[in-house]
């Protein structure tokens, strides 16, 4: 038995590992690796494995660099099943679609544009298509068999809507081992999901990291940050654009902006949400109310619409043509579009047409991955260059943290500390290497035997 971690090692995306057991494999998570582009199509390119050699697969959740590779799997071989909650199904049908789509608008735009050899999508829309046929969904607290060897049961990560964390018992002849994976953990008393469901006993943990150097500002923070930086930007008359990923973070700041327009402590202006995507997966939300904490359930409840994802003045944008239209709108407006990162999607036009006017704010509610056009904004870059031209940044950029969804360095701690003395290994993942070593102190200072922070391609027994 063996775990070989290819992806999210030492950094934030891309999440891939590898179980071998008793002449089986089966992977955890396919996500895209998100970062320069020469970095990213050469890493998501080609798997250091071969797909038709896997039995199964297991999602931990949908976000794209945990998801986004999976239509690239299935075209190069794979042909076994998807394990996956009800929910993270249903928004992979949205997202990897989407994610096809702009592959293939992303390959004719740079064909277009011509000056080298023809470039191929990483993957089509009928990849994706073919790859959704291969999830099988499974509920919550409930063991299933993913291989004669292999038991698995989700339990609530908290994260996003349909994440989950893995309890994995391996049997091999007369040896056992249960891992936990605990996919991306959410953090304690959100404002839409459950908390995090308390980790099961096991013998290894392979644990994500993001922050785990740091302690996050209290979700209450959140509503007075966020309407002093919208007031902020109103008074001198200029927009907001908001990256935000179309899955979790964006209902999140609808959900809040419903709030903040109901209790009458916004005035009324527009608010666009500019995603397709984001329109669909909303309507997904709308679906799993079972995934809702109490507090969502009794404002749905009261709400005077009794929609915690809409309210009069939101517009939810699915065509393009209304999209191009949002610029010439005068006077202030809140824009909410993908992606996350600015890599690619509909921001990147809204940000075209802002962030050389002092008047308007770009609006930064999510991590930014290094060498992401998000980060260099954020990490105060003068000019950057957006679609081909290069403008000056001098829209305010403004951060607030609150709203991550990742646990910090706290809540990591206090998930994993009722078993941290029985874990024999535990293995930090889906984090940069200082959060990573300030989080493996922390767990040898609170009684861990061993940690490592395993590099790309590295093995472990099991």
């Amino acid at each position: 038995m063996k775990i070989t971690f290819w992806g999210a090692a030492r950094t934030v995306t891309g999440s891939q590992h590898l179980i071998d057991i008793a002449g089986e494999r089966v992977l955890l998570d396919c996500g895209l690796y998100q970062g320069r582009r020469d970095d990213a199509n050469s890493i998501n390119q080609t798997f250091p494995f071969d797909p038709a050699s896997l039995q199964a697969m297991v999602l931990s959740h949908a976000h794209i660099d945990h998801s986004g590779n999976i239509p690239n799997l299935v075209k190069q071989g794979f042909t076994g099943p998807i394990h996956a909650t009800f929910a993270t199904e249903d928004i992979c049908h949205a997202m990897l679609m989407d994610s096809a789509k702009i592959q293939e608008e992303d390959a004719k735009f740079l064909n277009k544009r011509g000056g080298g050899p023809m470039i191929e999508p990483l993957y089509t829309m009928a990849d994706a298509e073919l790859a959704l046929t291969r999830f099988k969904n499974e509920a919550y607290d409930k063991p299933f068999q993913v291989t004669p060897n292999m038991q698995v049961r989700f339990g609530e990560a908290g994260h996003m809507l349909g994440s989950a964390w893995e309890h994995i018992r391996l049997t091999e002849v007369e040896k056992t081992a249960n891992v936990v994976f605990s996919g991306d953990l959410g953090r304690f008393g959100v404002t839409i999901l459950r908390d995090p469901a308390p980790m099961p006993t096991a013998d290894y943990l392979v644990i994500e990291g993001t922050y785990g150097g740091r302690t996050h500002a209290p979700i209450s923070d959140v509503l007075p940050e966020l309407k002093d930086a919208i007031m902020r930007v109103i008074r001198r008359g200029g927009k907001i654009v908001i990256p935000a990923f179309a899955v979790g973070r964006t209902q999140e700041i609808v959900y809040h902006l419903n709030g903040l327009f109901n209790t009458h402590q916004l005035p009324n202006i527009p608010v666009f949400v500019d995603s397709p995507l984001a329109c669909n997966v909303t309507q997904v939300f709308k679906s799993h109310p079972e995934c809702f904490n109490q507090d969502v359930v009794e404002m749905l409840e009261n709400d005077q619409d009794g929609d915690a994802f809409g309210f009069p003045r939101l517009r939810y944008v699915r065509q393009a043509e209304e999209s191009k239209t949002i610029k010439d709108f005068e006077g202030p407006a809140i824009i909410i579009s993908a992606s996350g990162m600015c890599e690619n999607g509909r921001v990147l036009h809204h940000l075209r047409n802002t962030i050389e006017d002092k008047r308007n704010m770009v609006l930064f509610v999510s991590f930014q991955a290094p060498g992401t056009l998000g980060r260099r904004i954020l990490d105060g870059e003068p000019r950057v260059r957006i679609l081909g031209e290069t403008f000056n940044v001098r829209a305010e950029i403004h951060q607030i943290q609150s709203f991550s969804g990742h646990a910090d360095c706290h809540d990591l701690l206090k998930w994993v500390q009722p078993n941290l003395e029985m874990l024999r290994k535990i293995f930090i993942v889906h984090s940069e290497i200082d959060q990573a070593e300030i989080l493996a102190r922390s767990f040898q200072q609170a009684g861990a035997r061993e940690v490592h922070i395993p590099a790309r391609g590295q093995a472990f027994e099991l």
